[in-house]
């Protein structure tokens, strides 16, 4: 589709679609308080450093990088798990899915007694952290007019941030991680609720041979407009959709009987033509980049190295206050990244982090003497790299990954 078309719709519209879109906010914010779960957890248990004098388990070093590794190990397995899934079923429902497993493992770190549980719990939050990819970001992508999908994308970020600072705040004021986890269980719930009342999207109703629906929900999308107004919209997404899947059989009759046999096949070898493979080396390297520069690694272990460098503040609110700068780098790129281009933000940015990690690497390794001095230096440095990817790289990341896919 046409990526820079600007149809006629007005301010209903924009509402439509950005309570179309809550629904995915609201999978961030889950999905960002999730990712710093392991950092309270390990900052907390970890060698026995609890402030709870009713915390009764402790973790070994061992068993600390156990925890938070199952956590990145797993999440390519969901992303498996949502690809035959999200054909059959649906963006939307999809969603509603990845919520299941995040319930069941944030009450199973609650009530967890051994390390075991902690195990389990995390392997279950990786599954539902790879499964949302997928549906949630395309569904972002779908529903959104052209001109407005950059914008309402890249908002994803300040959900996901948010999400990350109302866990660290949440600790910070009651410093019993048990506690905390079992209050942000209200995330996927209010996700359900409020994914129930969203529409499916357009473009899939399409691909699923259901049009009188997807005209239907695509006039909700544009708030409530009528057919004649977003037909022009919709004939454009029949064309894409036609486009997208011309190499399969086009009489009706013919495809029952055909897709049976020839679904899976077809939709694997597109995976390797060159309008995805392209787009996919890509993004491979987006997110390598962004992983490296952007801290996400570090999370889990974030306590353990702001102690190790002598940061000269509260640990607690320190991360809370590197989430906050993160919402507002991910607020910046809402309106930056039309204004300077995402080529520009991405090697910007990359440019300024590099030079950071490299500052605090060559500080840890030489410069050991003046601690009060290098503590503070690191520190900020720490939490430029914190502002500053989540004004570049990261949100273009997920921006760029809903973009330049073809539907199919």
């Amino acid at each position: 589709m046409d990526e820079n078309k600007h149809y006629q719709y007005g301010i209903k519209s924009t509402l439509a679609q950005c309570w179309a879109i809550s629904g995915v906010w609201f999978l961030q914010l889950e999905l960002g308080a999730q990712t710093m779960i392991s950092t309270i957890v390990i900052g907390t248990l970890e060698n026995n450093t609890s402030k709870d004098a009713n915390e009764f388990l402790s973790i070994t070093s061992d068993e600390a990088s156990w925890f938070a590794s199952l956590l990145y190990l797993f999440t390519p397995v969901g992303n498996i798990l949502s690809l035959p899934l999200l054909d059959r079923f649906g963006h939307k429902k999809c969603m509603i899915l990845t919520n299941i497993p995040s319930i069941i493992a944030q009450i199973m770190l609650y009530f967890a007694e051994n390390v075991e549980i902690l195990y389990v719990s995390s392997i279950l939050m990786a599954l539902a952290l790879g499964f949302s990819n997928a549906p949630s970001l395309a569904y972002a992508g779908e529903v959104c007019e052209p001109k407005l999908r950059g914008a309402l994308t890249s908002a994803l970020n300040i959900f996901f941030y948010a999400g990350s600072i109302i866990l660290t705040t949440m600790y910070s004021i009651t410093m019993q991680w048990r506690l905390t986890v079992l209050l942000i269980t209200v995330f996927p719930i209010l996700t359900i609720a409020i994914l129930l009342t969203t529409p499916d999207s357009p473009m899939w109703l399409l691909a699923k041979g259901k049009h009188s629906k997807a005209h239907r929900n695509l006039s909700r999308l544009r708030g409530k407009v009528s057919y004649e107004k977003c037909e022009n919209e919709f004939q454009e997404m029949i064309r894409y959709n036609s486009n997208s899947n011309n190499d399969e059989p086009t009489s009706s009759t013919c495809r029952h009987n055909f897709m049976d046999h020839k679904e899976s096949t077809i939709a694997w070898k597109h995976f390797f033509e060159p309008e995805v493979i392209r787009p996919f080396c890509l993004m491979t390297i987006y997110f390598f980049f962004m992983n490296l520069l952007s801290g996400l690694s570090l999370l889990p272990y974030l306590v353990s190295i702001l102690h190790k460098f002598g940061a000269p503040v509260n640990i607690e609110w320190t991360i809370s206050f590197s989430m906050a700068l993160s919402i507002v780098g991910s607020s910046m790129a809402v309106f930056l990244i039309y204004k300077l281009g995402k080529r520009f933000l991405t090697l910007f940015t990359l440019s300024i982090c590099s030079v950071c990690y490299i500052a605090i690497g060559l500080i840890g390794v030489y410069w050991k003497n003046a601690e009060p001095t290098t503590s503070w230096i690191v520190l900020v440095l720490f939490l430029t790299t914190i502002l500053i990817s989540s004004v570049g790289i990261t949100p273009v990341s997920w921006t760029l990954v809903t973009e330049i896919f073809p539907a199919k």
